[in-house]
């Protein structure tokens, strides 16, 4: 019978990755950037694991007169459970490197991609309902027009540039779920060659 334990080196990754999505919890997760002529400095959307932070109030005044709903972050149920299941992520990952199964890493990487997937989506519907759902007496309307910012990338918004990319925290989550596919590869070989 194989051993279904897991090389020490891979436990001490799985625990630096537990310590690394605590950072995330201090860290902001994504951002939005907008460029315009007027605002040559540029704005700035910072999304943390429990608030939205950044140019948010000039943000919020800026959409108004195109009819989009104002920020807040008590509007996001979001930002209240977020930082409980980046917890509990940190937390499972010290506990498989505890327990030393492989089995039960395979089964964090797959609950860990299906966790970025459905965060994805559901951010895809919060930029989604923000740029389509604006108010019919707004001071700017322009018909046909949407104000979705990108999921990821760049994309124009009338004559702003509208740029959405990982901050600090994502490129950490998103780092942590590649060191975890590179473990489970890692002794998934390992047990083959037995």
């Amino acid at each position: 019978m194989k051993p279904s334990g897991i090389t020490t080196w891979v436990r001490l990754i799985l625990a630096l990755c537990g310590a690394l999505l605590i950072v995330v919890l201090f860290v902001p997760m994504w951002r939005i950037d907008l460029d315009a002529p007027q605002y040559p400095e540029g704005l700035r959307l910072l999304i943390h694991p429990h608030k939205i932070a950044g140019d948010v109030d000039i943000i919020n005044g800026l959409n108004h007169y195109i009819g989009m709903k104002t920020m807040h972050t008590a509007d996001f149920f979001e930002f209240t459970i977020l930082p409980y299941i980046i917890s509990i992520f940190a937390l499972l990952f010290f506990v498989v490197a505890v327990i030393n199964k492989r089995k039960i890493m395979n089964i964090l990487l797959f609950v860990f991609i299906a966790f970025g997937v459905v965060a994805m989506i559901d951010f895809w519907k919060w930029e989604y309902d923000y740029g389509h759902n604006l108010d019919p007496n707004a001071a700017i309307i322009v018909p046909g027009m949407a104000y979705q910012p990108p999921l990821i990338g760049f994309k124009q918004l009338l004559n702003f540039g509208a740029y959405s990319i990982p901050d600090i925290g994502g490129w950490i989550f998103m780092s942590v779920g590649m060191l975890l596919l590179l473990c489970v590869i890692f002794e998934f070989r390992k047990q083959r060659s037995l």
